[in-house]
């Protein structure tokens, strides 16, 4: 099994940390309040992203393929091997394939996300041994923080009972 428990303890709350300030702006875009942010082995920020499938009409926006993106450009390469990926929902079919496109060694995620998740939830795709890369996963990193900041979008945007 391929999944860790997260016992890397302050550099994965440091990090996840900055995943959250990129969901933070999703949200004041009114966007879905999802971030990342791509570390390679040295602790170098490459990358960040946070869902802009609505502000873009993109449905591909999505946090880890933004953080992805701006990565590739930022090392000139589309392959970023060694490097983790620090994002508060658990990666989608698309963003996961992704990442295992571009090598990403590591995701850390918050929350699961039952409905969408390839990493345990809806499917197991990191430990599909049809891959020829497989990619470590730690699950639960400030996942009270990441999952009161997705509550409270949807909290948001639900009409109060008097307007029903």
């Amino acid at each position: 099994m391929v999944t860790e428990n997260s016992d890397d303890g302050n550099m994965d709350e440091r990090w996840m940390t900055e995943a959250l300030s990129e969901a933070k702006t999703a949200m004041e875009k009114n966007e879905i309040p999802i971030g990342a942010i791509l570390v390679d082995a040295n602790g170098t920020v490459l990358g960040r992203g946070h869902n802009q499938r609505v502000g873009s009409t993109d449905p591909t926006a999505h946090a880890e393929i933004v953080a992805l993106r701006s990565s590739g450009l930022h090392v000139k390469n589309y392959r970023l091997p060694g490097t983790t990926l620090y994002v508060t929902v658990e990666p989608c079919l698309m963003c996961f394939g992704a990442l295992l496109e571009a090598r990403v060694e590591t995701v850390v995620f918050g929350i699961r996300e039952p409905r969408w998740g390839v990493t345990g939830s809806l499917y197991d795709l990191q430990n599909d041994p049809r891959f020829p890369h497989r990619i470590r996963v730690r699950e639960g990193v400030l996942s009270h923080a990441c999952l009161d900041l997705l509550q409270s979008f949807f909290q948001s945007r639900r009409p109060t009972g008097s307007e029903r």
